[in-house]
């Protein structure tokens, strides 16, 4: 998510504060006689930690604290990504970090296509780690990812929900009731037409989105590139996806505009009185819209769960020297005491922990006072099935960019439904020779 899209529909960045691990008392019981024991000093050395799109502030209130306290002995250098300091740089140079911040997108091409990964499942047995606390979605997408019955990763927050925002102030102008948790995309289609309206010269449109997230988080889960074959997955229900947006912007005064930055863009600028889209603490909403949260609406035919990106994984990397305690380091960060601070600042943790998932924003300034509830009204919903073993794939943001323009074409009337779905399963095929004439 671009942090400089100083108009686009999302949440003030929040201050991450670093949560303080729990300290234990290692000197003798009082009584006992016997010489106190004396701990085995380690040798001090420095792990290398890379996260991709993280910023060094980030990673430092969040995690350093804590690290620093549990493991003394440690220094942490902290990398991420920027000109010249890409993950293929960094092996390029030789500097391979110990740990690295991976995510489904990334995991082959930044991570086991350079022949760093490495299987958990040795230490998960080693630490007796409980793998139970994570959520079942979050731990299946990874695993079902490259299907050979390894685990290249643990699931750190945050992941990206999808919720629906309403400007308040336009609904109260206007006297239509606010929308609920709960809707479905009907009932916001009928309240997206009564909000579509001139206002003092101004043309207020009803309904806005994040278009790349409603089509790669779609309420079916429905892969773009067919897992079991190359081309366009399962055109009924691609249909029920492009139709049912296309509706939104077939409402006189509601066209869609001449890019999907400046739909997005609308409810940001207070033009547009719903806007469906990810909850993110790394976009920007203006501090005079008066805004709040509902559910992402339900789809008829498609499961009652909330759509979502999902989270990135701590992975570890084959080269690193001291993988047993930068295991305990991934666990440390995952712990339920920094996931709590993480969610009462507005980050949805990966834990099943419902006392954690019910503190989201509790103690931020703005999400305090909104209806965080709403992230969680659905359980999110199952992972994208991914490409079958053998099959050549294409990266997730061709895909994504291959499905935009595809409903551009559909929503803009340069192309009926059906045309626009064949050449977006054209293109889809030709993405895939393209990747295949690489490895030749």
């Amino acid at each position: 998510m671009s942090k400089n899209r100083v108009a686009a529909l999302g949440l003030i960045c929040s201050v991450l504060l670093a949560a303080c691990g729990s300290g234990s008392n290692s000197g003798a019981s009082e009584g006992d006689k016997s010489a106190p024991k004396t701990e085995v000093k380690k040798d001090p050395y420095t792990l290398m930690i890379y996260a991709a799109g993280v910023s060094k502030e980030e990673f430092d209130k969040r995690f350093r604290a804590t690290l620093e306290k549990k493991f003394p002995h440690i220094t942490f250098n902290y990398q991420t990504s920027g000109t010249g300091n890409n993950i293929t740089d960094l092996v390029t140079r030789g500097e391979i970090p110990d740990i690295i911040r991976t995510d489904i997108p990334t995991l082959r091409s930044g991570y086991l296509d350079l022949n760093l990964g490495v299987d958990l499942t040795p230490y998960v047995t080693k630490y007796k780690y409980d793998l139970n606390r994570f959520n079942p979605v979050f731990m299946s997408e990874i695993k079902d990812y490259t299907r050979d019955g390894k685990l290249y990763g643990l699931p750190v927050p945050p992941f990206f929900p999808n919720v629906l925002y309403y400007n308040k102030d336009l609904f109260d102008k206007f006297g239509v009731p606010y929308p609920k948790d709960g809707m479905t995309w009907d009932e916001v289609y009928e309240l997206s037409k009564k909000m579509t309206r001139m206002d003092g010269g101004k043309q207020i449109r009803g309904f806005s989105a994040n278009l790349t997230g409603m089509l790669r988080d779609n309420p079916f889960s429905q892969a773009i590139l067919d897992p079991e074959k190359d081309g366009l997955t399962d055109t009924d229900k691609w249909s029920k996806v492009f139709s049912n947006l296309k509706r939104f912007y077939d409402v006189q005064g509601n066209e869609y505009p001449k890019t999907a930055a400046d739909d997005m863009n609308m409810f940001g600028k207070g033009e547009a009185a719903l806007s469906a889209n990810l909850h993110s603490v790394y976009l920007i909403i203006p501090p005079e819209i008066n805004w709040d949260i509902v559910s992402l609406p339900t789809m008829e035919g498609a499961p009652k769960r909330v759509s979502q990106r999902g989270p990135a994984y701590w992975a570890l990397t084959e080269t690193g020297k001291h993988k047993d305690e930068a295991f305990q380091v991934i666990m440390e960060m995952l712990t339920d005491e920094i996931q709590m601070e993480d969610s009462k600042q507005g980050i949805p943790t990966t834990l099943n922990n419902k006392d954690i998932q019910n503190a989201l924003g509790s103690s931020h300034p703005i999400y305090k006072s909104k209806n965080m509830k709403a992230v969680s009204f659905y359980p999110p919903t199952d992972p994208t099935p991914k490409r079958k073993p053998g099959l050549v794939d294409v990266p997730l943001s061709s895909q994504q960019s291959a499905v935009s323009a595809a409903f551009l074409d559909y929503v803009s009337g340069k192309a009926d439904l059906n045309t626009s779905l064949r050449q977006l399963d054209e293109k889809l095929k030709g993405l895939v020779e393209a990747e295949k004439s690489k490895k030749k």
